[in-house]
């Protein structure tokens, strides 16, 4: 047992170091992408939709990841500004819950973070029109070299319809596994970005 996991007994007043804490345990342990998460949105009709994807930045902020602003889950954003997050780390029997309202990051850390992405990545960004039908794969490999043909040798700017979304958090839960399912969980709650944090322990 970690000694983070004190956070059922004695809730520290800011939830990020523990997440911090447990992000960290989690890349020593876990085969692949710690930093994976389930992000669940909700569509105009009021459908749920959930999907794995990364965790790209975290600070006292919130949570950011980045997609084709085109694409399904960022019309959905556009429209609802709210998502949840689900990370679960099979190894540490532990997962963690966030709740909140969401916003678009900046240009600058946009660039940043585009600009850190390998070559062929940045291209496959140009050449995706993510959630949208495509023939065949022979289609997709034609739009990856047009991009390629496009850019050349040259810089690969970020397309206009790619950015990262920034989470904040109003609701985090922190759970662990425990025997005969009776698990450990604490829920750190506030009602704006502004507010101190409140918590509780959970029934399981």
């Amino acid at each position: 047992m970690s000694a983070h996991d004190n956070i059922f007994d004695a809730p520290p007043t800011d939830p990020m170091s523990v997440f911090d804490a447990w992000l960290a345990e989690a890349g020593e342990s876990e085969p692949n992408d710690p930093n994976a998460m389930t992000l669940a949105t909700v569509d105009a009709d009021g459908m749920p939709n959930a999907r794995v994807v990364l965790l790209k930045g975290h600070d006292a902020r919130g949570f950011v990841f980045y997609t084709n602003l085109q694409s399904q889950k960022g019309g959905e954003l556009e429209v609802t500004q709210k998502a949840s997050l689900c990370f679960h780390w099979k190894t540490l029997d532990r997962q963690v819950r966030v709740q909140g309202p969401t916003s678009r990051v900046d240009e600058q850390e946009a660039d940043a973070y585009f600009a850190s992405r390998g070559r062929d990545s940045r291209i496959g960004a140009w050449a995706s029109q993510q959630s949208r039908p495509v023939a065949d794969r022979a289609a997709l490999e034609a739009a990856v070299d047009e991009a390629t043909a496009r850019f050349g040798d040259g810089e690969v700017p970020r397309p206009p319809h790619w950015s990262g979304t920034r989470i904040t958090p109003l609701r985090i839960e922190f759970w662990r596994d425990g025997a005969h399912r009776l698990h450990d969980r604490v829920v750190y709650r506030r009602a704006r970005a502004e507010d101190d944090w409140q918590t509780e322990r959970l029934y399981p």
